[in-house]
């Protein structure tokens, strides 16, 4: 265990041959104010060259300088972002959508959610996606936060949204998506994430979120409860 302090950096005997070291240095500036300052590993880059032109993705392949000057490639997955809603009721009830997954070839159990239209706004896809895929309204659409789903090859960004005040109408899906909606209590749905029964990232998260919504940890409006 490495422990940083105020004025010194203490490492644990048993980390000590594990401490290949991506180097923090404490300094000392003027005003005698510590700061810590971490390496830069910020990846330049020197050109782009788009591969691939899809409906929903774009791949991009970089070539870029690293922080010791040597070139790498990268394999980029180019997004439009997306918004994600979490619909939860007065009884810690969430709604969620089962459809099938071609890319892991079976059934899958998520929160609503959908790419943004080109100029759209996260909150109005939020609202957009709710209604068509269960046919909710909500009378209450809190943004939570925004999460990289997976920063290690895409700059797909889902912007998380709590929808409350519920008001149940007509789904209408896009023709090509074939679904069905689902209620299901938080309690049971955190047993199906640890019994990989929902193996969704943003599901997980999402209902993670959820669970200390409904436990009054965390207020509607995305501040901790006092």
């Amino acid at each position: 265990m490495t422990v940083i302090q105020k004025h010194k950096i203490v490492i644990d005997k048993a980390d000590k041959t594990k401490c290949l070291v991506n180097i923090i240095i404490l300094l000392k500036i003027k005003g005698r104010k510590d700061k810590l300052i971490a390496m830069r590993f910020e990846e330049k880059t020197i050109s782009r060259k788009r591969v691939f032109e899809g409906k929903l993705i774009n791949l991009e392949v970089l070539d870029v300088s690293l922080p010791n000057g040597k070139i790498a490639s990268r394999e980029v997955v180019i997004h439009p972002g997306a918004s994600v809603v979490i619909p939860i009721d007065e009884e810690g009830n969430l709604y969620l959508v089962r459809q099938y997954r071609k890319p892991i070839e079976k059934e899958s159990l998520e929160l609503p959610a959908g790419k943004l239209d080109p100029n759209e706004a996260p909150e109005i896809c939020a609202a957009r996606e709710l209604k068509e895929e269960t046919g909710l309204e909500a009378k209450s659409l809190k943004y939570v936060l925004s999460m990289h789903t997976t920063p290690g090859f895409s700059n797909e960004v889902l912007h998380v949204f709590v929808a409350k005040g519920l008001k149940k109408g007509n789904a209408c899906a896009d023709e090509d998506e074939f679904v069905s909606t689902e209620v299901i209590h938080i309690n049971q749905l955190i047993k199906m994430i640890f019994s990989g029964e929902i193996t969704d990232g943003k599901t997980i998260t999402g209902i993670l979120i959820a669970e200390k919504i409904y436990s009054g940890e965390i207020k509607v409006d995305g501040l901790l409860a006092e």
